[in-house]
């Protein structure tokens, strides 16, 4: 459903967004005037394979999974994206229709700035462009490096460096991207001084499983019982604690470390 702009002071949430950060207050405005904001349930598409790429997306609230479908009818999780993360940027420069789907995972607004809208900025301010290039830049090093996880890092590697992503400095950390999840970066590839305290003590951590174990299976390249027996071991080692969504890590560098225990 399209909401209407006014009630959404869209100039200043598009100022908080690193992409748009840099703009004056007349230039969000006539930005806001380009954008539509569309409440969604849970479910619900925001594009599908084939339809033509008109705009690109930024959830507001809420979380969306792009994914494929294979010719078997197997669904592939290729990014989740949260809130205040971009998607569909890249596609909407090459002219082409959407090559994968997008589907809410939970109700959310997802705010959609049109292909004319952003063609004008750029125009008006090339540092613009080289915002966006840095973005898709983001992206397609996430993109890479999930390619070298899926290569040279097994499944336990790909998990721990899951629930470790959170942590910057952490050995076996995910970075952060644009897409919310990957890359599987270096899982378990170090030491655990990043991971301790500044007085030497264990540095516990939280994590909270933003959507169902089936599409982090999916998003990590194995079958959801893989992913939930990986869990389990890790449990059974005490190097963490579930309750269902939730996990509890008491020790980040014993995780970090445990593939090369």
């Amino acid at each position: 459903m399209d909401l209407p702009a006014r009630p959404f002071d869209l100039p200043r949430y598009l100022a908080v967004l690193p992409l748009f950060q840099e703009m004056t207050p007349p230039e969000l405005l006539r930005l806001a005037e380009g954008c539509r904001l569309r409440r969604l349930q849970r479910g619900d598409t925001v594009f599908r394979v084939g339809e033509p790429c008109e705009e690109f997306h930024v959830a507001v609230t809420g979380q969306v999974k792009l994914f494929a479908i294979s010719p078997a009818g197997q669904e592939k999780v290729i990014e989740l994206i949260g809130p205040g993360q971009s998607f569909a940027e890249a596609l909407m420069f090459t002219g082409k229709p959407y090559i994968i789907n997008a589907q809410t995972l939970s109700d959310a607004l997802v705010l959609s700035v049109g292909k004319d809208t952003v063609f004008g900025e750029i125009s008006r301010d090339p540092r613009f462009a080289m915002r966006m290039l840095a973005g898709i830049s983001r992206r397609l090093h996430g993109l890479v490096h999930d390619v070298q996880a899926y290569a040279l890092h097994n499944g336990m590697q790909r998990v721990i460096g899951y629930l470790l992503r959170d942590l910057d400095d952490a050995p076996g950390a995910m970075p952060e991207t644009d897409s919310g999840l990957m890359p599987l970066d270096g899982a378990g590839s170090g030491g655990c001084a990043p991971l301790c305290r500044e007085d030497g003590r264990t540095r516990e951590h939280r994590v909270s499983l933003p959507v169902s174990k089936a599409t982090i299976a999916s998003r990590l390249s194995m079958t959801p019982e893989y992913f939930s027996r990986v869990l389990h071991e890790l449990e059974a080692e005490g190097l963490i604690e579930m309750d269902r969504r939730e996990i509890r890590i008491p020790d980040t560098g014993r995780l970090a470390r445990h593939p090369l225990q």
